[in-house]
């Protein structure tokens, strides 16, 4: 995919990186969005950066709790397997409603968005984070209460601060080993400056901390999203790309399952010489041998979850 994305232009890669991985699709098309920007000097407009915004956590809801639904099942605790996923159904109805796709939403663009967002369309998503929004909490309860769960997760999975700081995993993965990584607070990029939240840690260093770090992500993603629909600025929604010249440039965000780095070279033309981007699934595969040490057979597909492993984009 690097190799034919020397042989596309700007705009057609654009298409091609939302491709490398369907869970974190938006973040790859975004985090793309922002490499050539920043290569190119465009600056965007304050309502693009809010929408993008809005669009990252909206996603990062539903891949959330799609991964903590085939914890459920791995668990055995179908029950709540089919109720997660009916919950991040909720979710998909909401991507399909703003942007028109349930995956690959295509909505970041060079320069801002492709499209604006109509108001009614916001009133459906608040309408809809109203119901979720207490799914959410008793979602939350059962996974850290249930003893069906519990006793298959708590102790489960060991990863050691030393050894996540070692390994450099991100995402939930070192959250739930208490590094407080997290770009969109390191960094702060579209408008993650503007709005309120908090880093989720926890210290357990097992299955159950990470699980309890998506958990409240979730609650928090939610909680961004009400401030980003509350406080939206009006006007434009992209700005046109003008002229290409050599540059070269990296830009980081924060996916679902972690950080994500593109580095775009370009020259006078169009084609770039050179695109390039690292996946978490990349940084955090490695943790596995950590975790999987000494662990029965049986929890092995359970440990390998909890990474959130996305096997497209590692291999590409």
């Amino acid at each position: 995919m690097e190799n034919l994305a020397k042989k596309r232009n700007l705009i057609m890669n654009q298409t091609l990186v939302e491709r490398v991985c369907s869970l974190c699709s938006n973040s790859h098309a975004f985090t793309y969005a922002m490499v050539v920007e920043n290569a190119l000097g465009i600056q965007i407009p304050e309502r693009a950066k809010y929408m993008r915004t809005l669009a990252e956590e909206i996603k990062r809801v539903a891949s959330h709790l799609f991964t903590l639904a085939i914890q459920a099942h791995l668990c055995g605790f179908d029950s709540l397997f089919m109720h997660v996923m009916e919950v991040r159904e909720q979710m998909q109805d909401v991507k399909e409603t703003l942007f028109g796709n349930r995956m690959n939403l295509s909505f970041n663009c060079i320069g801002g968005t492709k499209f604006d967002l109509e108001q009614e369309n916001l009133d459906f998503l608040m309408q809809t984070l109203d119901k979720v929004d207490p799914q959410v909490t008793e979602i939350t309860d059962i996974f850290e209460t249930d003893p069906m769960i519990c006793n298959r997760i708590v102790g489960t999975g060991i990863l050691p601060k030393e050894d996540a700081l070692r390994l450099g995993v991100v995402g939930p993965v070192a959250r739930g080993s208490g590094l407080a990584l997290d770009v969109r607070k390191e960094s702060p990029y579209a408008a993650y400056d503007k709005v309120s939240f908090q880093l989720i840690t926890r210290d357990g260093c097992d299955l159950y901390a990470r699980t309890c770090v998506r958990l409240h992500e979730i609650t928090e993603s939610i909680r961004i999203i009400r401030q980003i629909v509350q406080d939206m600025p009006s006007g434009e929604y992209r700005t046109h790309m003008t002229k290409i010249f050599p540059s070269e440039a990296v830009a980081r965000t924060e996916a679902p399952r972690g950080e994500v780095i593109y580095y775009i070279r370009t020259n006078n033309t169009e084609i770039p010489e050179r695109l390039k981007w690292r996946v978490p699934s990349y940084m955090n595969w490695e943790a596995l041998g950590v975790m999987l040490r000494n662990a029965k057979v049986a929890d092995a597909a359970l440990i390998t979850n909890t990474i959130d492993p996305c096997v497209s984009c590692t291999e590409r």
